[in-house]
């Protein structure tokens, strides 16, 4: 999916709920939170989709120059790939777990940019995040949590979203993708099988907290492309439901443990 053109994973961008927003494409989510005294960025995605997720913040009255904040969920290339040009851009001040540092500045080859057949355009994150910290802009506090697994440094992130009448809490993932746990990955690498053992461990302990809108940092995670069809049919709370966080959490991690019990990993 990461080497379709950027125009075939073209989706209609939407308001989520309130002052949370989807911006991004089929292959990488990009979410923003308009926190009234500026713009946070959740996942910048690929660097040759930008013009898509750019071009989706200004139908949406996004204004770019207003980004403050990118905060990523790790450190693979298709969610940090644009990352660099909007620093240039706007001044952007980026977020990442601490484990991923190494994976946005080149040191390590783990952006997933070779896999992918692309080239990374490194970048310093301005703030290291650990389990617990908390960013804070406007009317939003993010609460990082780490969930280790899919990389050692992905976090992630629970936040309050509110139309001014209801409020919701709003959580997307670190990274549910089971391809770096695999045996042939792990091994080219040199990295620890205990990764699986960290993934089962996140779904569990993240299965426990409230969520009332999950999002993915892929599209397919979390039904996005349904979703926005309802809201733009007219249902403002198509991405509300208090019950699926928990069910894809438990859910994923039964996958991964079956597909380690039948050794198809």
């Amino acid at each position: 999916m990461g080497k379709l053109n950027p125009w075939e994973g073209y989706l209609e961008p939407c308001k989520v709920f309130g002052n949370l927003y989807f911006v991004g494409t089929v292959p990488a989510s990009t979410h923003i939170i308009d926190t009234g005294d500026g713009l946070i960025m959740l996942d910048s995605g690929y660097q040759h989709s930008l013009y898509i997720v750019l071009h989706n913040m200004y139908l949406l009255g996004l204004d770019p120059k207003k980004l403050k904040y990118i905060v990523h969920t790790h450190g693979h290339i298709d969610h940090m790939g644009a990352t660099q040009a909007l620093v240039q851009m706007f001044g952007c001040k980026t977020f990442l777990g601490e484990p991923d540092k190494d994976y946005v500045n080149g040191v390590l080859p783990l952006s997933w940019a070779k896999e992918l057949g692309l080239e990374l355009i490194p970048f310093e994150a301005d703030v290291l995040l650990n389990d617990g910290d908390k960013i804070t802009l406007g009317n939003t506090e993010i609460t990082a949590v780490a969930t280790p697994g899919h990389t050692p440094g992905a976090m992630s992130y629970f936040f309050d979203v509110t139309d001014g009448k209801e409020t919701y809490r709003a959580a997307l993932h670190g990274g549910m993708g089971t391809n770096t746990m695999k045996a042939a990955f792990l091994d080219e690498y040199g990295l620890p099988y205990s990764c699986r053992d960290d993934f089962i461990a996140s779904q569990t302990r993240l299965a426990d907290m409230k969520c009332d809108i999950y999002l993915g940092n892929h599209a397919g995670q979390n039904k996005t492309p349904e979703k926005i069809a309802k809201v733009l049919a007219g249902d403002t709370k198509a991405f509300v439901d208090p019950y699926e966080w928990k069910r894809e959490m438990i859910a994923s991690r039964d996958n991964l443990i079956n597909m380690i019990k039948e050794c198809k990993l």
